[in-house]
């Protein structure tokens, strides 16, 4: 079998999947605040419980909300910071004594459902997360592009282009950099949109249901939201030119965005016309986790197991 393990901010998940692709044992348990000790022993544990329950050892994939880098082997860009520094694959490979993979989590949600989810028949696909973070991942015939920095899709953390009202004070992200799309697109954000444009303080899901509703106001915002959404997806699309955008994360639930961001692409996309498809990730909250359990290819599992 394999296990695919979902490093996020609140919980870590994990699931094992079986020669059918069907997931056939999960398990979550919250993330330990600011402790890479106790995460890595948390992830262990998991996968151990998971193998105690089905009776069998599997190949271990393990989605972050960072990457790994080439050139030192250590986390890099992890909005959860006390992963960075750390040979993560290599501790967890250690204590389960068998080889690890892991990848960025847009990276494995963009995997998840460019096989069979919401975007299984397209060549060329942008898996993106709106959520806590704003990531994205690039699948290309079935296979992702991890780039020589292994940051291919990363365009939460290039700046947020146009001339937006909001830019006039410059927003300073967790990397450092000043008006990185995620300071405009996170879930975060959008909340914090909200307010500053005369609204309650409310959450992304909240202002999405009261829209939702008919409220006049949180309608605007999601509006305004579309806007930047489209904005920052073009400049992508400029470039790569994809088949389909899958939108997952908790902003990729509120269904308006479906509907607006479409014809605004449009207006900045250097084409006649725009024919990328904008979809929402078919696993929904389990693509990453999915995702993960792929990085290892059924050939490939033999030499996965524990040594």
């Amino acid at each position: 079998m394999r296990i695919g393990v979902d490093l996020g901010g609140t919980k870590i998940e994990a699931v094992a999947l079986d020669d059918n692709n069907a997931i056939v044992a999960r398990r979550r348990v919250a993330t330990p605040a600011d402790d890479y000790d106790a995460t890595t022993s948390a992830i262990v544990e998991l996968v151990e419980a998971l193998e105690a329950n089905y009776d069998q050892q599997g190949s271990v994939g393990a989605g972050i909300p960072g990457a790994i880098s080439p050139e030192t082997g250590l986390v890099k860009n992890a909005n959860s910071t006390c992963l960075i520094g750390h040979p993560l694959d290599r501790d967890l490979s250690q204590a389960l004594k068998r080889p690890i993979r892991v990848a960025n989590d847009a990276n494995c949600l963009a995997l998840s459902e460019a096989t069979d989810g919401a975007a299984g028949n397209a060549a060329s696909v942008f898996g993106v997360i709106l959520g806590t973070g704003v990531g994205g991942g690039f699948v290309v015939n079935g296979e992702l592009l991890i780039g020589a920095q292994a940051i291919a899709g990363e365009w939460g953390h290039n700046p947020m282009p146009g001339q937006l009202e909001e830019k006039q004070t410059d927003r300073r992200c967790y990397c450092g950099r000043l008006n990185c799309i995620e300071t405009f697109l996170s879930g975060r954000a959008l909340s914090a949109d909200h307010a500053r444009r005369g609204g309650d303080q409310l959450t992304a899901e909240e202002i999405a249901e009261r829209a939702r509703a008919g409220d006049n106001h949180a309608r605007s915002t999601i509006e305004h939201y579309a806007a930047k959404l489209a904005l920052a997806l073009a400049t992508v699309i400029n470039v790569v030119d994809p088949e389909l955008v899958v939108l997952g994360g908790g902003i990729s639930n509120i269904t308006a965005l479906y509907k607006l961001v479409p014809p605004l692409l449009a207006e900045h996309v250097f084409s006649d016309t725009c024919r990328t498809k904008l979809v929402q990730a078919q696993h929904g909250d389990s693509s990453g986790v999915r995702g993960a359990a792929r990085l290892w290819r059924p050939d490939e599992l033999e030499s996965a197991l524990p040594r």
